[in-house]
């Protein structure tokens, strides 16, 4: 295919800044900029993040189930032993029954699929890791959620005794896995506005 020529270069730019000039809308201003969705930068997926518990009925692609997965993935680990294990529910079976047994598991209720995250103490390298190991894995999971549209909200199991042999018994896991916690992923159906939660207070430097 031949390269565009110079006017063609310049025209395009100039066809977006006018197509955008009509868009009021936000959300079409992103989807224009992007093809699919708005491609945030790192600070403001992290600071726009918010629990979500409302969700609307649109599923969730396999290909953007595997990009959050890809992205809790890249997650720092002790030993680089990457001890974690993930699994996708989206029976809405299994969704509801986790809301038996753990009290703040509403939110399952609407949201289309959930992921669990998994310690996997058989590939832990350093005891005990595998909590701060998994925990990097889920916010890297929110905050990629986040930038790609959706919502989610961090339902904690471990180390909870009744909703971590619930889940445990529910999702059958072997002696080995260990139920960290769950994240329920949706659309949202309802917005939050970032909070700035930064506290001077809160930071020392060199000592207490």
């Amino acid at each position: 295919m031949a390269s565009p020529g110079v006017e063609e270069q310049v025209s395009r730019p100039v066809r977006a800044v006018h197509t955008l000039m009509m868009v009021t809308d936000l959300t079409q201003v992103r989807t224009y900029l992007t093809g699919e969705g708005y491609l945030m930068d790192a600070m403001e997926a992290i600071l726009g993040r918010r629990s979500i518990r409302k969700y609307t009925d649109k599923p969730v692609s396999e290909n953007l189930l595997r990009e959050l997965l890809t992205a809790a993935m890249a997650a720092p680990s002790a030993g680089n032993q990457q001890p974690w294990q993930f699994i996708v529910i989206d029976e809405r079976r299994i969704l509801d029954a986790i809301t038996e047994f753990h009290p703040y598991a509403g939110a399952l209720k609407q949201a289309p699929v959930a992921i669990a995250v998994c310690g996997d103490i058989a590939r832990q390298k350093w005891e005990g890791f595998w909590v701060q190991d998994c925990s990097a894995a889920i916010e890297n999971l929110l905050v990629a959620a986040h930038a790609k549209g959706l919502g989610t909200v961090w339902l904690g199991v471990h180390p909870v005794g009744d909703r971590s042999s619930g889940l445990r018994k529910l999702l059958k896991l072997p002696e080995t896995i260990i139920p960290l916690a769950v994240i329920a992923l949706g659309y949202p159906a309802e917005h939050k506005e970032p909070v700035n939660r930064y506290d001077s207070s809160r930071i020392h430097r060199n000592e207490w």
